[in-house]
């Protein structure tokens, strides 16, 4: 499996901004999807996560009632639809993917997308 992300970019404070993250390679039918967040001179963060069989999803404390995971099958693509952005959550973004319905355990990521948030 191959991930590749985009859609990061600048956005002013209580802007939104949609991450995309491409899928591709095997079957990932049976995968769990994830999103993490590493911002400059801190540890990589966990976002949240979608069950690519179900579409259940799981966050993070510090984004739950501001993003959203979801997935387009027919695209293969993962987005992570984040409102009301706050300075703090600029970070590089990555996805990451790992087969099984576990949320931690990634075993394959993608390259991050720079997310920025002015105040």
């Amino acid at each position: 499996v191959q991930l590749q992300a985009s859609g990061g970019g600048l956005v002013q404070a209580g802007g939104s901004l949609r991450p995309s993250c491409a899928v591709s390679g095997r079957t990932f039918s049976t995968y769990t999807m994830g999103w993490f967040r590493q911002a400059p001179g801190k540890e990589r963060e966990f976002v949240g996560a979608i069950s690519w069989s179900d579409g259940g999803t799981y966050y993070g404390d510090s984004v739950k009632g501001r993003f959203t995971i979801s997935k387009d099958n027919a695209k293969n693509t993962v987005y992570l639809q984040m409102n009301s952005l706050k300075p703090e959550d600029t970070a590089v973004y990555y996805c990451a993917g790992r087969k099984g319905s576990s949320w931690s355990g990634y075993d394959t990521w993608g390259q991050g997308t720079l997310v920025t948030v002015s105040s």
